[in-house]
């Protein structure tokens, strides 16, 4: 259990600081914000993997994946989040 947070922290670093070097644009975001992103993105790459290779039947949908699918994940996720924060910033200039 220790070793898959470990592995968790250390996938996300470095895939939310790849995630952040590979989407341009300004991301106001903490250290701590960053790891969750690659977290996050960690999940999102292995749901991806399942989807379309269901090779961990297992493991089941939920489950975190390798660097590159972590980074390829923590983009979308990235890119999810701006979305979001954009429509919200234009709803609240609209008021």
């Amino acid at each position: 259990m220790i070793g898959f947070l470990l592995f968790l922290l250390v996938i996300g670093i470095v895939a939310g600081f790849l995630a952040r070097l590979l989407v341009p644009g300004p991301d106001p975001m903490t250290v701590w914000q960053t790891i969750l992103l690659g977290i996050v993105g960690s999940f999102v790459g292995g749901l991806i993997g399942y989807v379309l290779f269901r090779n961990d039947n297992e493991d089941g949908a939920l489950q975190a994946s390798g660097l590159i699918g972590s980074v390829v994940g923590a983009v979308l996720a990235l890119l999810v989040w701006r979305a979001i924060q954009r429509r919200g910033n234009r709803h609240t200039i609209a008021r």
